[in-house]
């Protein structure tokens, strides 16, 4: 499999879109910022799927990206949404749209290493009545592949079968549909049990990226390239 890159357009609340696309990887990041210092291979060779739609919060897409290259890993954008997909900021401000990398209906949990969920409210929603997004995370879950959400992504996982006995964490109006898909919800700021990691919202990244990094790097059959 190719070593994907994410394309940005930067949009301005409603107006159309900037026609120059430039890489994720141009792009500065807290996570670059943060780690820069410290690039390592911990997952050279793994192939992460990012699972995301219009809607998506930016931070919580490209910061768990920028960690999982800085640790080697090749990442994979993908969408029921054709083209591009428009990330928002506090679910109201639109920020930059990003190049779709593989359609979800076309994606298969075989090929990847594991699955990262990122939040915003509207992206999570529309991925749990997508039944090719609901399938292709049930994939995941039924191959005990790790999987990774944050805020508002354990919504879909909820719709795969993917949280009943695990002990999790979200942004906190989750807790009542979590709780009642049978999970053990608390409030931390990341909790990782089995080849789950979970957290609650953005301001918890910097215990995030480290901990997804963690649980990717326990993957040691990879998946075809």
């Amino acid at each position: 499999m190719a070593n994907h890159v994410f394309n940005t357009v930067r949009t301005q609340d409603n107006t159309a879109a900037m026609p120059d696309a430039i890489p994720l990887h141009d792009t500065e990041t807290h996570a670059d910022t943060d780690m820069q210092a410290h690039r390592h291979d911990r997952l050279e060779g793994r192939t992460i799927a990012i699972l995301a739609t219009n809607g998506v919060e930016e931070v919580e897409l490209t910061e768990p990206v920028a960690a999982l290259r800085n640790a080697g890993a090749q990442t994979v954008l993908v969408s029921p949404t054709h083209g591009y997909i428009q990330a928002m900021e506090g679910d109201i401000h639109p920020t930059h749209r990003y190049q779709v990398d593989l359609l979800v209906s076309q994606a298969h949990a075989r090929n990847f290493d594991g699955l990262v969920l990122p939040g915003g409210t509207t992206s999570p929603d529309h991925l749990r009545m997508d039944d090719d997004a609901v399938r292709f995370v049930r994939e995941f879950v039924q191959a005990d592949k790790p999987i990774a959400a944050i805020c508002h992504g354990p919504w879909t996982l909820i719709n795969a079968n993917g949280v009943r006995g695990h002990r999790i964490t979200s942004w906190p109006s989750l807790r009542a549909d979590l709780t009642n898909a049978g999970a053990h919800w608390v409030d931390e700021e990341v909790v990782t049990d089995g080849m789950l990691v979970t957290s609650r919202n953005p301001h918890d990244l910097k215990a995030f990226c480290p901990a997804i990094v963690a649980l990717f790097a326990t993957v040691h059959h990879h998946a075809p390239q």
